[in-house]
């Protein structure tokens, strides 16, 4: 492994149902990085109630975004667990406040950013059925169940999140873009983004490939 390799810094960026934990868990198996979630970390803060989980849960039930400075605060310690061993920073930054923030901390080597067509992300989403109490997600087409609209494991029904109908969803990937753009935008003026195209997690994946490999010694 090359020495930028062992110190890699990777941030990755994609609209919702972009594939974006797709491609993250296969760059985290393939490479042997570590991968820092802040959805994750957020869950988790919220599920063992800690300060942080409450503080956050307040603004979550209140249908707000955390405030950046909390989530500043938050990512930081966060990041200082994985100090010395290379890394993929996933749901942070969502502000042009804390990419500057996280620059000034902790600059990132590369910014793979994955773009696919809203049309396709709407597809994909409205064929997409959930079995509530595992979570257990389905997509017509893709990862059909046995027995349509029932788990494959219990044969309960299956229900489609109201923010997964097509409206919703549009409404979403509007929002993404308006927050994401300029923070796409910061990176790009550092240098350090790249883009990824394509209409499936398959499709793109090659490409990822590509650009990290060079990255690593295959010896």
């Amino acid at each position: 492994m090359t020495l930028k390799a062992k110190l890699l810094k990777a941030l990755i960026l994609g609209a919702p149902a972009s594939g974006k934990g797709t491609i993250s868990s296969r760059i985290v198996k393939k490479y042997k990085i570590e991968h820092v979630s802040s959805g994750d970390k957020l869950r988790d803060h919220i599920q063992n109630q800690t300060d942080l989980g409450k503080e956050v849960k307040k603004y979550l039930n209140d249908g707000k975004l955390v405030p950046d400075d909390l989530m500043i605060k938050f990512m930081t310690t966060e990041l200082k667990k994985v100090d010395n061993k290379p890394w993929l920073l996933d749901g942070f930054p969502r502000t042009v406040g804390q990419a500057d923030a996280l620059w000034k901390i902790q600059p990132v080597d590369v910014v793979l950013n994955l773009v696919v067509p809203f049309d396709v992300i709407i597809d994909r989403v409205k064929n997409r059925w959930v079995h509530l109490p595992s979570g257990r997600v389905y997509n017509i087409g893709f990862n059909t169940p046995k027995v349509a609209g029932k788990d494959d494991v219990t044969n309960e029904n299956l229900v489609q999140r109201p923010d997964d109908r097509p409206e919703a969803v549009m409404q979403r990937l509007q929002i993404y873009d308006d927050i994401t753009r300029p923070v796409i935008n910061y990176y790009k003026e550092k240098g350090i983004l790249k883009e990824f195209e394509g209409r499936t997690s398959d499709e793109i994946w090659p490409k990822v490939v590509a650009f990290l490999d060079p990255l690593f010694d295959k010896k």
